[in-house]
């Protein structure tokens, strides 16, 4: 009788996060199923916009690559319609070329978007980035506070990754959290579009639309937290420079 040992099996990897993608473009579809399964994720796609929200509900994806123009309801309406009841990460693929075209999914809720054509590698950095910012439940090591900070009618849970206002729940992205938590980290320093595209984002900007990512995200913060959103108190612009939290007293 033959004996085997399982000393030096290795267990299995636990499978990485599912991906959602929703593109007409049947050549580039194929192109990201293939590259994303090697990549170890498991990929869900569909071509048009309603199946896109069928799907999303049935099988709640990890992130969804969201094409602009599919038919139905264009990507517009699908992140508009997903963003009332989800938090998941979507990235945006655009061949639009108005920069205000580009920012409107941005404005409806999207963590990030890139333009088409595209190199793959540069969409997997950019997934890489997000989930990893998302899934992030770890305090960032350059925080000088732990717990809750509270400033004004707002309270900030580090551990929980939560905002409330009026202590009511206020409901941030993933993104928008991690952006929050980097002002926070230095509050009263200002941080330049550039380095919070980098740090938040994991990429470096290569023209100026590039940080416009980081302007309507701010912009999406402000809408959620102040009072007074065209007048803010909390995250302040830095003239010249980009942005700060202004200083606070941590509990």
């Amino acid at each position: 009788m033959t004996s085997f040992s399982t000393a030096n099996l290795s267990p299995p990897s636990p499978p990485k996060e599912t991906i959602l993608v929703v593109d007409d473009e049947a050549s580039l579809r194929r192109i990201l199923e293939t590259r994303l399964s090697m990549n170890g994720y498991s990929v869900i796609s569909t071509t048009d916009g309603e199946n896109a929200i069928s799907l999303f509900h049935q099988l709640h994806p990890d992130l969804i690559l969201l094409d602009v123009m599919i038919p139905k309801l264009d990507g517009y309406g699908v992140c508009q319609e997903i963003r009332q009841h989800s938090d998941v990460p979507i990235i945006m693929l655009t061949a639009l070329g108005d920069v205000s075209d580009r920012i409107t999914g941005l404005e409806l809720g999207a963590d990030d978007y890139i333009i088409k054509p595209f190199a793959p590698k540069e969409l997997e950095a950019r997934i890489r980035s997000v989930l990893r910012r998302v899934e992030k439940v770890t305090i960032n090591q350059r925080l000088p506070y732990s717990g809750i900070i509270l400033v004004g009618n707002i309270q900030i849970d580090l551990n929980k990754r939560q905002v409330f206002k009026h202590n009511e729940r206020v409901r941030l992205t993933g993104m928008e959290f991690s952006l929050l938590e980097l002002l926070i980290s230095k509050a009263g320093e200002p941080f330049s579009r550039a380095s919070i595209l980098q740090d938040v984002w994991g990429y470096t900007p290569e023209r100026h639309v590039d940080t416009r990512v980081v302007d309507v995200h701010i912009s999406r913060l402000r809408a959620k937290l102040e009072n007074d959103p065209s007048n803010p108190d909390l995250i302040l612009t830095a003239r010249g420079t980009g942005y700060l939290f202004q200083k606070f007293n941590d509990v």
